[in-house]
């Protein structure tokens, strides 16, 4: 698979900007039913004046420019401005901490930072380092837009940039900071040339995108599925891109949207799914779709109300999709596809098929990577021309990251299929030894949790325990329910009957001990979970690992954190 200049992304933007100037690409909702739509047209003149600031402002070839903002229309269009001014940009999640946006910032050596729409902007300004030049999105909080020049005072004395200035494909595009669940984040560096490869592979696995999707955009545009999907897939595909206002109107921006495509983590596939068992019965639900016309038009309601009747391509990843999970999505209609993949390749690794759905595996390669098992430990590693160049300013930990070879180690451990389908057995790192000396992978026991109508995380530990054991945090809706000795007595039982059909389904030494309901939901901002919703495994053991022998030695096998 070739990689021309033509398939780079800047000479994208221009190439939309000649041929498709006046099509809207972009639906911004902008506050109270509003939605503000941006074509081509508007895109780069906005991105070409931009781009003339940063230049004005002394931004030089290779310099950082930081993006903090979540998903907007503007993001997309600082990232082009960027590009186009000769800049390198660094994406920041939406919903990090003051000392987080600190290291990066300095980490990066930053020079501008564009701040956009967040929430909990007080308690992230004091991160920002003095000397980083700052410019507000429309949408920013005010006290940013009165601190800041702000982008609408740039867009009026500013002229546009002219000509068609490009980037080689070895140029560094971007640098893109992990999330951090093994400690301190890394920036992960990819050119415009391992964008490029990322995308055109993913397009050829996945046909439905084209220039009539539609998509929403709500995922942290900071990680790597959102970046290669949504952006780059925006620019080889010119499809409609979405944005999601708040998680409170995200009903009714899925309604707005009727996306095509849509990507999730299992996290909301769960949430989903357990928002229509809240309204029909799991059990229900089965008999109504075993019944042929009944059944039809029952799939036709649930996917509308979703949001996702239109929806030719899902996709679910970022974690393991539990297999139960996808066959009950199946049995609506809607097969989800299981991508596999990671910051350091683009997210563009492996993939099932539409129609060859293969739960609990990730399907097979994209074309142009290649994978292999490294025979000690089974972990998988990959090659492609969509691999990072490195980890910025860490020589070490990139040499370390490479086999001699120059195969990517992924840190995660997999086995093959006789098919030849890759099954993801856990985190290297992740396997921890109880007393007995025996080995046990978390992650498929978590999968299983999950599946509980009541659970919306799980967190299976206990290294050096007789049995491991598991954290679970209930979902919203039922942590309301719990306002009765009754109702929490009911929950204990039906959680005891979840934990001995999934023991049933594990090795003896496997098998957990009793489940931790925890009190405190678990989130970014106490540390807990990542911004792309997993959980932080040093940090939970950090908080409940002193209670760990204490609540199993509990005779009930579900314990209430109290």
């Amino acid at each position: 698979m070739n990689v021309t200049p033509e398939d780079l992304a800047l000479q994208r933007l221009y190439h939309w900007e000649t041929h498709r100037p006046d099509q809207v690409v972009l639906s911004q909702p902008v506050g109270g039913g509003v939605v503000q739509d941006h074509t081509w047209r508007s895109i780069m003149d906005e991105s070409r004046r931009m781009a003339a600031y940063l230049r004005r402002q002394g931004l030089k070839p290779g310099d950082r420019v930081a993006l903090l903002s979540k998903n907007t229309a503007h993001w997309l269009i600082s990232d082009f401005a960027i590009w186009m001014a000769g800049g390198v940009s660094v994406p920041l999640y939406p919903t990090l901490v003051a000392s987080t946006i600190h290291q990066i910032l300095t980490h990066s050596e930053a020079k501008f930072l564009f701040v956009g729409k967040l929430d909990g902007w007080e308690a992230m300004r004091p991160g920002i380092p003095e000397g980083v030049q700052c410019i507000s999105h429309p949408l920013a909080p005010e006290d940013a837009r009165q601190a800041y020049v702000r982008w609408e005072d740039v867009m009026s004395r500013i002229d546009p940039l002219p000509g068609q200035p490009v980037r080689p494909a070895e140029d560094l595009a971007t640098i893109m900071y992990t999330s951090g669940t093994t400690g301190v984040p890394k920036g992960v560096m990819h050119s415009f040339g391992t964008f490029a490869h990322g995308v055109k592979a993913g397009l050829q696995r996945v046909k439905a995108l084209h220039d009539q999707a539609r998509m929403l955009s709500y995922l942290p545009l900071s990680h790597v599925a959102e970046r290669t999907l949504v952006e780059h897939g925006l620019l080889a595909t010119s499809m409609r891109v979405f944005f999601a206002e708040s998680m409170d109107t995200f009903a009714a921006d899925l309604q707005r949207a009727r996306p095509t495509a849509f990507f999730s983590v299992p996290r909301l596939w769960v949430k989903f799914q357990q928002g229509v068992h809240a309204k029909v019965p799991p059990a229900k639900l089965q008999r109504l779709l075993k019944v042929p016309l009944l059944g039809r038009l029952v799939r036709r309601k649930i996917l509308r109300a979703l949001g996702l009747d239109a929806c030719e391509f899902a996709a679910g990843g970022a974690a393991p999709m539990p297999p139960d999970l996808l066959r009950w999505y199946s049995a609506l209609g809607l097969d989800i596809i299981e991508v596999y993949g990671m910051t350091e390749n683009c997210g563009v690794s492996h993939s099932t098929l539409p129609g060859r759905q293969r739960p609990g595996t990730v399907g097979q390669t994209y074309e142009s990577v290649q994978c292999r098992l490294d025979p000690n430990d089974g972990e998988i590693q990959v090659k492609a021309p969509c691999l990072m160049l490195g980890y910025y300013r860490e020589d070490a930990l990139t040499r370390e990251t490479f086999t001699e070879d120059g195969w990517l180690k992924t840190g995660d451990k997999g086995v093959l299929t006789a098919e030849g389908d890759l099954r993801i057995t856990g985190r290297v790192k992740d396997l921890f030894k109880t007393s007995k000396g025996k080995y046990v992978a978390p992650a498929p026991i978590e999968d299983r949790l999950v599946m509980h109508g009541a659970v919306e995380a799980a967190c299976v530990s206990g290294a050096q325990l007789h049995q491991p054991l598991a954290l679970v945090m209930l979902n919203d809706s039922a942590r309301a329910t719990l306002d009765t000795p009754h109702a929490r007595s009911a929950l204990a039982a039906s959680l005891a009957d979840h934990l001995r059909t999934v023991n049933a389904t594990l090795d003896h030494h496997e098998q957990l001990c009793c489940l931790v309901v925890t009190s405190q939901a678990w989130s970014v901002d106490n540390g807990l979970i990542t911004p792309t919703f997993k959980v932080r495994r040093a940090q939970m053991d950090e908080r409940y690992g002193p209670r760990f022998e204490h609540w199993a030695a509990q005779s009930s096998t579900v314990v209430w954190e109290d």
